[in-house]
């Protein structure tokens, strides 16, 4: 009994010790890896003058809180605040997690509640935006087709002054909650619909004070659009160790030194598929706002190489946030591709391959 009631204070410890990390500065693990594999890949040479081909700027991997292996390209550099592009989406998901652990709004809470400008969409919730199932017809197209693109015009165009209201203004695709369409309209509109649920004057500080602050997170920029709502589609900044930040917080269920900043049920609902949408092969599968190696019916694992409770988030060009609960994995990539080479579930595939699973 006595070995037993050791075992489990042992492991107490070396939880709490690890929940430690990295507060206020990161370790490094002592264990020696062999990352060629890793390197040969994120970091290829530098010659397609078309700027094809994959182009890494940083790469984050930690274990448990700790830095195993870390590799910026110039003029990137570890306090260097990269723009995130869409993993903004993910982190918007995670500060709104804080305020719906505030009892500030509930996941079947009518998004007029917080934003009157949808009271023509009467009909949707705050979990059919957080499921970019809100039904409103948008086009999610980049460069590749800029004329007949929703998102070009609401960033750089005629919706940039106010893009909430600019989303707001779309007719609808699809009934709320039936459909999944990608939409950087609905995590702006999430955006929106926070600023109601504050008191005046909350809103400029609050990501800093939920989230950013407790967290030990001092790199980070986020733009306003012209009506002062946070983009919370696209334009967020973060170095590489603070973005690590907001992945440890999700591998731990929300935990941070000891205190539950997120609920648990809130990241269980992150981690579940939204099963309206349609697999597409070696494409992540949508959750509360962050993407999943887990399954929809039928199909194959997204990333075959990673575990199905991976999950991630990912943003334009590259930029990607890796969580591996079961590895105690958080993997940070920044990144400028410009084309399809880069492949998820072969980075993965080369780290896993790089650190075997502790105790092996």
């Amino acid at each position: 009994m006595l070995k037993g009631l050791l075992l489990v204070l042992c492991l107490a410890l070396a939880t709490a010790e690890a929940e430690d990390w990295p507060d206020p500065d990161w370790q490094n693990d002592p264990a020696r890896f062999d990352w060629q594999a890793v390197d040969a890949y994120a970091f290829p040479p530098r010659t397609a003058p078309d700027r094809s081909g994959i182009r890494t700027d940083a790469l984050l991997i930690i274990r448990d809180g700790r830095i195993l292996h870390e590799r910026y390209t110039a003029p990137t550099t570890a306090a260097t605040a990269h723009l995130t592009w869409s993993v903004s989406k993910s982190v918007l998901a995670t500060l709104m997690g804080v305020a719906q652990g505030e009892g500030r709004f509930q996941l079947e809470d009518p998004v007029t509640r917080f934003y009157p400008a949808m009271r023509g969409h009467p009909g949707i919730r705050m979990a059919d935006l957080l499921h970019w199932a809100s039904g409103l017809d948008w086009q999610e197209d980049y460069e590749y087709a800029p004329l007949k693109s929703s998102v070009v015009a609401m960033l750089y165009t005629r919706g940039r002054e106010d893009m909430a209201a600019y989303t707001a203004a779309r007719g609808a695709a699809a009934s709320p909650g039936e459909r999944f369409l990608y939409s950087s309209g609905d995590s702006n509109l999430l955006a929106a619909a926070l600023r109601g649920m504050l008191d005046a004057g909350q809103y400029p500080d609050y990501p800093w004070h939920a989230l950013f602050s407790p967290l030990g997170i001092d790199s980070a920029v986020w733009e306003r659009d012209g009506a002062g709502t946070y983009v919370g589609s696209s334009y967020l900044y973060l170095s590489a160790r603070d973005l690590a930040r907001i992945g440890l917080l999700m591998q731990r269920d929300g935990r941070w030194q000891g205190r539950q900043l997120l609920p648990t049920a809130w990241v269980a609902f992150n981690r579940t598929a939204f099963t309206h949408a349609e697999p597409v092969p070696g494409e992540a599968n949508p959750g509360g706002h962050w993407w999943l190696n887990r399954p929809l019916a039928g199909a194959q694992r997204p990333w075959p190489s990673a575990p199905e409770d991976a999950y991630a988030a990912l943003g334009h060009w590259g930029q990607a946030l890796y969580v591996l609960p079961a590895q105690k994995l958080v993997i940070v990539r920044y990144a400028d591709d410009r084309d399809g080479s880069y492949q998820h579930d072969e980075l993965l595939k080369r780290v896993l391959a790089a650190v075997p699973r502790e105790g092996t």
